[in-house]
Protein backbone atom coordinates (compact mmCIF):
# COMPACT_ATOMS: atom_id res chain seq x y z
CA UNK A 1 0.00 0.00 0.00
CA UNK A 2 1.12 3.65 -0.67
CA UNK A 3 0.59 5.59 2.24
CA UNK A 4 1.84 9.59 2.73
CA UNK A 5 0.78 11.87 5.63
CA UNK A 6 1.29 15.39 4.35
CA UNK A 7 1.26 18.51 6.64
CA UNK A 8 0.34 21.85 5.89
CA UNK A 9 2.16 24.53 8.71
CA UNK A 10 0.12 26.98 8.11
CA UNK A 11 -3.08 25.64 9.02
CA UNK A 12 -1.81 22.35 10.76
CA UNK A 13 -3.16 20.22 8.96
CA UNK A 14 -2.84 16.31 8.18
CA UNK A 15 -4.02 15.27 4.67
CA UNK A 16 -3.21 11.65 3.47
CA UNK A 17 -2.60 10.23 0.30
CA UNK A 18 -3.93 6.70 -0.38
CA UNK A 19 -3.18 4.10 -3.33
CA UNK A 20 -2.98 0.31 -3.32
CA UNK A 21 -0.01 0.19 -5.63
CA UNK A 22 1.95 2.34 -7.77
CA UNK A 23 0.25 3.08 -11.15
CA UNK A 24 -3.29 2.21 -9.68
CA UNK A 25 -5.78 4.67 -8.39
CA UNK A 26 -5.32 6.89 -5.70
CA UNK A 27 -7.81 8.87 -2.57
CA UNK A 28 -6.63 11.87 -0.83
CA UNK A 29 -8.56 13.14 2.66
CA UNK A 30 -8.85 16.73 3.80
CA UNK A 31 -6.50 18.43 0.99
CA UNK A 32 -5.31 22.31 1.82
CA UNK A 33 -5.96 24.45 -1.15
CA UNK A 34 -2.30 26.06 -1.52
CA UNK A 35 -0.41 22.38 -1.39
CA UNK A 36 -2.20 21.51 -4.53
CA UNK A 37 0.37 21.94 -6.77
CA UNK A 38 2.80 19.66 -4.59
CA UNK A 39 -0.14 16.80 -4.57
CA UNK A 40 -0.11 16.71 -8.00
CA UNK A 41 3.66 16.92 -7.99
CA UNK A 42 3.61 13.60 -6.00
CA UNK A 43 0.71 11.86 -7.82
CA UNK A 44 2.76 12.32 -11.21
CA UNK A 45 6.15 11.01 -8.86
CA UNK A 46 4.07 7.69 -7.55
CA UNK A 47 2.50 7.15 -10.95
CA UNK A 48 -1.21 7.49 -9.52
CA UNK A 49 -4.26 8.73 -10.64
CA UNK A 50 -6.32 10.33 -8.32
CA UNK A 51 -10.15 9.58 -8.57
CA UNK A 52 -11.75 10.66 -4.78
CA UNK A 53 -10.98 13.98 -2.98
CA UNK A 54 -12.70 13.95 0.21
CA UNK A 55 -13.42 16.54 3.43
CA UNK A 56 -13.79 14.52 6.76
CA UNK A 57 -15.87 18.06 7.47
CA UNK A 58 -16.47 21.62 6.63
CA UNK A 59 -13.56 22.76 7.57
CA UNK A 60 -13.10 26.57 9.48
CA UNK A 61 -9.14 27.42 9.51
CA UNK A 62 -7.92 26.57 5.68
CA UNK A 63 -9.81 26.61 2.45
CA UNK A 64 -10.54 23.10 0.91
CA UNK A 65 -8.17 21.68 -1.82
CA UNK A 66 -11.21 19.93 -3.10
CA UNK A 67 -12.29 22.14 -6.46
CA UNK A 68 -8.63 22.74 -7.73
CA UNK A 69 -8.19 18.98 -7.44
CA UNK A 70 -11.47 18.33 -9.36
CA UNK A 71 -10.11 20.91 -12.19
CA UNK A 72 -6.98 19.60 -12.01
CA UNK A 73 -7.75 15.91 -12.27
CA UNK A 74 -11.45 15.28 -12.66
CA UNK A 75 -11.82 13.23 -9.61
CA UNK A 76 -14.83 12.87 -7.89
CA UNK A 77 -15.22 15.02 -4.84
CA UNK A 78 -16.59 13.71 -1.38
CA UNK A 79 -18.03 14.99 1.80
CA UNK A 80 -21.13 13.36 3.87
CA UNK A 81 -24.61 13.94 3.18
CA UNK A 82 -25.48 16.29 6.18
CA UNK A 83 -22.60 18.66 4.73
CA UNK A 84 -23.54 21.91 3.82
CA UNK A 85 -21.39 22.60 0.85
CA UNK A 86 -23.11 23.37 -2.23
CA UNK A 87 -22.37 20.33 -4.19
CA UNK A 88 -20.14 17.64 -3.89
CA UNK A 89 -19.78 14.57 -6.80
CA UNK A 90 -21.01 12.05 -4.03
CA UNK A 91 -22.40 12.52 -0.37
CA UNK A 92 -21.44 9.15 2.10
CA UNK A 93 -23.36 7.95 4.97
CA UNK A 94 -22.63 6.25 8.02
CA UNK A 95 -21.64 2.77 7.17
CA UNK A 96 -20.76 3.48 3.23
CA UNK A 97 -17.94 1.98 1.95
CA UNK A 98 -15.65 4.19 -0.28
CA UNK A 99 -13.61 2.62 -2.46
CA UNK A 100 -10.80 3.07 -4.73
CA UNK A 101 -8.24 0.54 -6.93
CA UNK A 102 -7.47 -2.17 -4.11
CA UNK A 103 -8.76 -0.46 -1.04
CA UNK A 104 -11.91 0.22 0.93
CA UNK A 105 -12.77 2.94 3.85
CA UNK A 106 -16.15 2.57 6.26
CA UNK A 107 -17.57 6.11 6.35
CA UNK A 108 -18.52 6.60 10.49
CA UNK A 109 -20.93 10.10 10.98
CA UNK A 110 -18.93 11.23 14.24
CA UNK A 111 -20.49 14.89 14.73
CA UNK A 112 -19.85 16.95 17.50
CA UNK A 113 -17.02 18.85 16.04
CA UNK A 114 -19.61 19.95 13.40
CA UNK A 115 -22.87 18.46 12.70
CA UNK A 116 -20.99 17.23 9.47
CA UNK A 117 -18.05 15.32 11.05
CA UNK A 118 -17.25 11.82 9.81
CA UNK A 119 -14.40 9.34 10.39
CA UNK A 120 -13.13 6.78 7.66
CA UNK A 121 -11.96 3.78 8.93
CA UNK A 122 -9.45 1.47 6.94
CA UNK A 123 -8.25 -1.90 8.43
CA UNK A 124 -5.39 -1.08 10.90
CA UNK A 125 -6.18 2.59 10.92
CA UNK A 126 -8.72 5.46 11.30
CA UNK A 127 -8.70 8.79 10.09
CA UNK A 128 -10.62 11.01 12.54
CA UNK A 129 -10.54 14.76 11.39
CA UNK A 130 -11.35 16.76 13.61
CA UNK A 131 -13.48 14.43 15.75
CA UNK A 132 -10.65 12.75 17.48
CA UNK A 133 -7.31 14.52 17.83
CA UNK A 134 -3.81 13.19 19.55
CA UNK A 135 -4.43 13.95 23.27
CA UNK A 136 -7.22 16.34 22.64
CA UNK A 137 -10.20 16.52 20.51
CA UNK A 138 -11.68 18.88 18.37
CA UNK A 139 -13.62 22.08 19.80
CA UNK A 140 -17.62 22.08 19.53
CA UNK A 141 -18.47 25.97 19.68
CA UNK A 142 -19.28 26.29 16.15
CA UNK A 143 -20.86 24.74 12.82
CA UNK A 144 -23.87 23.25 14.98
CA UNK A 145 -21.08 21.52 17.11
CA UNK A 146 -22.41 19.52 20.06
CA UNK A 147 -19.84 18.46 22.94
CA UNK A 148 -23.00 15.68 23.44
CA UNK A 149 -22.75 14.17 20.00
CA UNK A 150 -18.79 14.68 20.14
CA UNK A 151 -18.81 12.16 23.32
CA UNK A 152 -21.11 9.77 22.01
CA UNK A 153 -19.13 9.75 18.53
CA UNK A 154 -15.42 9.54 20.61
CA UNK A 155 -17.00 7.26 23.68
CA UNK A 156 -19.91 5.24 22.04
CA UNK A 157 -18.04 4.91 18.41
CA UNK A 158 -14.19 5.38 17.65
CA UNK A 159 -13.24 4.16 21.31
CA UNK A 160 -14.88 0.45 20.65
CA UNK A 161 -12.13 0.13 18.29
CA UNK A 162 -9.64 -2.52 19.03
CA UNK A 163 -6.70 -0.44 21.30
CA UNK A 164 -4.08 -1.21 18.55
CA UNK A 165 -6.25 0.81 15.85
CA UNK A 166 -4.04 3.67 14.36
CA UNK A 167 -5.40 7.26 14.97
CA UNK A 168 -4.56 9.54 11.66
CA UNK A 169 -6.22 12.91 12.54
CA UNK A 170 -6.94 16.24 10.31
CA UNK A 171 -4.82 18.24 12.35
CA UNK A 172 -2.17 18.78 15.06
CA UNK A 173 -0.68 21.18 16.46
CA UNK A 174 2.31 19.77 18.67
CA UNK A 175 4.38 17.96 15.85
CA UNK A 176 2.61 14.56 16.85
CA UNK A 177 1.94 12.50 13.64
CA UNK A 178 -0.04 9.12 15.32
CA UNK A 179 -1.66 7.57 17.83
CA UNK A 180 -3.65 4.72 18.72
CA UNK A 181 -7.29 4.22 20.08
CA UNK A 182 -5.64 2.65 23.19
CA UNK A 183 -2.83 5.46 24.07
CA UNK A 184 -6.14 8.13 23.90
CA UNK A 185 -7.84 6.39 26.19
CA UNK A 186 -5.05 6.29 29.06
CA UNK A 187 -3.51 9.66 27.97
CA UNK A 188 -5.85 11.99 26.68
CA UNK A 189 -6.85 14.72 28.93
CA UNK A 190 -9.91 15.42 27.62
CA UNK A 191 -11.17 11.73 27.77
CA UNK A 192 -10.15 11.12 31.19
CA UNK A 193 -14.20 12.27 32.38
CA UNK A 194 -16.48 10.00 34.43
CA UNK A 195 -19.64 10.91 32.29
CA UNK A 196 -20.97 12.78 29.09
CA UNK A 197 -22.28 15.92 31.24
CA UNK A 198 -18.64 16.08 32.52
CA UNK A 199 -17.30 16.06 29.03
CA UNK A 200 -19.78 18.72 28.31
CA UNK A 201 -18.91 21.00 30.97
CA UNK A 202 -15.34 20.25 30.35
CA UNK A 203 -15.88 21.50 26.27
CA UNK A 204 -18.02 24.50 27.02
CA UNK A 205 -15.30 26.09 29.32
CA UNK A 206 -12.43 25.53 26.88
CA UNK A 207 -13.35 29.52 25.69
CA UNK A 208 -10.94 29.67 22.70
CA UNK A 209 -10.81 32.50 19.86
CA UNK A 210 -12.59 31.64 16.56
CA UNK A 211 -9.81 30.65 13.93
CA UNK A 212 -8.42 33.27 12.12
CA UNK A 213 -9.66 33.03 8.73
CA UNK A 214 -13.09 31.66 9.81
CA UNK A 215 -15.23 34.13 7.99
CA UNK A 216 -13.82 33.32 5.09
CA UNK A 217 -12.72 30.17 4.82
CA UNK A 218 -16.08 28.67 5.58
CA UNK A 219 -18.25 30.54 3.12
CA UNK A 220 -15.37 29.41 0.63
CA UNK A 221 -15.77 25.64 1.57
CA UNK A 222 -18.92 26.15 1.00
CA UNK A 223 -19.04 26.94 -2.67
CA UNK A 224 -16.81 23.82 -4.26
CA UNK A 225 -19.50 22.90 -6.69
CA UNK A 226 -19.10 23.21 -10.70
CA UNK A 227 -20.72 26.20 -12.46
CA UNK A 228 -23.19 23.64 -13.73
CA UNK A 229 -25.08 26.68 -16.24
CA UNK A 230 -22.29 26.91 -18.85
CA UNK A 231 -23.14 23.54 -20.09
CA UNK A 232 -26.98 24.93 -20.04
CA UNK A 233 -26.09 28.20 -21.97
CA UNK A 234 -24.19 25.18 -24.84
CA UNK A 235 -27.07 23.16 -24.92
CA UNK A 236 -25.29 20.72 -23.41
CA UNK A 237 -27.69 19.93 -20.28
CA UNK A 238 -31.46 18.53 -20.00
CA UNK A 239 -33.56 19.58 -17.29
CA UNK A 240 -35.18 17.27 -14.65
CA UNK A 241 -38.27 17.95 -16.26
CA UNK A 242 -37.32 17.73 -20.24
CA UNK A 243 -35.03 14.37 -18.47
CA UNK A 244 -38.29 12.74 -17.14
CA UNK A 245 -40.36 13.63 -20.89
CA UNK A 246 -37.27 12.20 -22.65
CA UNK A 247 -37.41 8.67 -20.78
CA UNK A 248 -37.66 5.98 -22.75
CA UNK A 249 -37.31 7.82 -26.26
CA UNK A 250 -35.76 5.37 -28.31
CA UNK A 251 -33.06 8.34 -29.65
CA UNK A 252 -31.63 8.97 -25.88
CA UNK A 253 -29.57 6.89 -24.14
CA UNK A 254 -29.32 7.42 -20.04
CA UNK A 255 -26.25 6.50 -18.77
CA UNK A 256 -25.56 6.02 -15.00
CA UNK A 257 -22.26 7.61 -13.70
CA UNK A 258 -23.13 6.37 -10.04
CA UNK A 259 -21.50 3.94 -7.95
CA UNK A 260 -23.05 0.61 -6.70
CA UNK A 261 -23.53 1.60 -3.17
CA UNK A 262 -25.51 4.84 -4.62
CA UNK A 263 -27.44 3.32 -7.33
CA UNK A 264 -28.63 0.27 -4.24
CA UNK A 265 -29.43 3.20 -1.88
CA UNK A 266 -30.96 6.18 -4.37
CA UNK A 267 -31.96 3.85 -7.15
CA UNK A 268 -31.70 3.94 -10.89
CA UNK A 269 -33.41 5.32 -13.82
CA UNK A 270 -35.42 2.65 -16.14
CA UNK A 271 -33.39 1.60 -19.08
CA UNK A 272 -30.49 3.41 -17.85
CA UNK A 273 -26.81 2.02 -18.69
CA UNK A 274 -24.64 1.50 -16.08
CA UNK A 275 -21.17 3.12 -16.38
CA UNK A 276 -19.22 4.09 -13.35
CA UNK A 277 -17.29 7.69 -13.89
CA UNK A 278 -13.94 6.61 -12.88
CA UNK A 279 -13.97 4.51 -16.22
CA UNK A 280 -15.03 7.18 -18.28
CA UNK A 281 -12.07 8.04 -20.14
CA UNK A 282 -11.42 4.19 -20.95
CA UNK A 283 -14.74 3.89 -22.27
CA UNK A 284 -14.98 6.70 -24.22
CA UNK A 285 -11.33 5.06 -25.63
CA UNK A 286 -11.77 4.09 -29.44
CA UNK A 287 -13.11 0.01 -28.45
CA UNK A 288 -14.27 1.68 -25.16
CA UNK A 289 -18.15 0.55 -24.43
CA UNK A 290 -19.66 4.21 -25.05
CA UNK A 291 -17.93 4.88 -28.07
CA UNK A 292 -19.03 1.42 -29.63
CA UNK A 293 -23.06 2.13 -28.15
CA UNK A 294 -22.98 5.37 -29.12
CA UNK A 295 -21.38 4.27 -33.08
CA UNK A 296 -23.68 1.85 -33.42
CA UNK A 297 -26.64 3.19 -32.61
CA UNK A 298 -26.59 7.22 -32.94
CA UNK A 299 -28.44 7.90 -29.92
CA UNK A 300 -27.98 10.57 -27.69
CA UNK A 301 -25.78 9.89 -24.80
CA UNK A 302 -27.24 11.71 -21.59
CA UNK A 303 -24.84 11.61 -18.89
CA UNK A 304 -26.43 11.63 -14.90
CA UNK A 305 -25.14 11.27 -11.78
CA UNK A 306 -25.77 12.31 -8.42
CA UNK A 307 -25.88 16.13 -8.20
CA UNK A 308 -24.71 16.76 -12.06
CA UNK A 309 -21.02 17.22 -11.15
CA UNK A 310 -19.61 13.95 -12.36
CA UNK A 311 -21.73 14.16 -15.61
CA UNK A 312 -20.77 17.44 -16.46
CA UNK A 313 -17.52 16.30 -16.58
CA UNK A 314 -18.22 13.43 -18.46
CA UNK A 315 -19.80 15.67 -20.88
CA UNK A 316 -16.44 17.69 -21.42
CA UNK A 317 -14.51 14.26 -21.40
CA UNK A 318 -16.69 12.89 -24.08
CA UNK A 319 -16.12 15.87 -26.26
CA UNK A 320 -12.57 16.19 -25.96
CA UNK A 321 -12.86 11.97 -27.07
CA UNK A 322 -14.48 13.08 -30.27
CA UNK A 323 -18.73 11.89 -29.41
CA UNK A 324 -20.34 15.75 -29.67
CA UNK A 325 -23.58 14.26 -29.30
CA UNK A 326 -24.01 14.16 -25.25
CA UNK A 327 -26.00 15.98 -22.71
CA UNK A 328 -25.98 15.65 -18.62
CA UNK A 329 -28.80 16.11 -16.79
CA UNK A 330 -28.54 18.77 -14.69
CA UNK A 331 -28.60 18.92 -11.11
CA UNK A 332 -28.46 14.69 -11.67
CA UNK A 333 -30.95 12.57 -10.02
CA UNK A 334 -31.49 14.46 -6.98
CA UNK A 335 -32.84 17.16 -9.29
CA UNK A 336 -35.01 14.19 -10.68
CA UNK A 337 -36.35 13.16 -7.43
CA UNK A 338 -37.79 17.08 -6.83
CA UNK A 339 -39.48 17.01 -9.60
CA UNK A 340 -41.06 14.04 -9.58
CA UNK A 341 -39.38 11.50 -12.23
CA UNK A 342 -40.24 7.65 -11.54
CA UNK A 343 -37.23 5.84 -9.82
CA UNK A 344 -36.13 2.17 -9.46
CA UNK A 345 -36.17 1.00 -6.07
CA UNK A 346 -32.05 -0.18 -4.95
CA UNK A 347 -31.95 -3.91 -4.92
CA UNK A 348 -33.60 -3.64 -8.75
CA UNK A 349 -30.75 -1.23 -9.46
CA UNK A 350 -27.82 -3.08 -7.69
CA UNK A 351 -28.65 -6.01 -10.64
Amino acid sequence: MIFRQLFDNVSGTYSYLLASRHGGEALILDPVLEKVERYCQLLRELDLRLVKAVDTHLHADHVTGLGKLRDRTHCVTIMGEQSKADVVAMRVADGDKMTIEGLSLDAMYTPGHTDDSYSYLMGDRVFTGDTLLIRGTGRTDFQNGSARAQYDSIFNRLLKLPDETMVFPAHDYKGDTVSTIGEEKRYNPRLQVRSVDEYVELMNNLNLPNPKLMDVVVPANMHVGLHQEELEKQGLALSARAAIESLGRPEVLLVDLRENSERERHGTLSGALHAPYPGIDESLRPGGMLREVAAATGRRIVFFCAFGERSAMAVAAAREAGLTNTAHIAGGIDAWKKAGGPVLPGETAGR
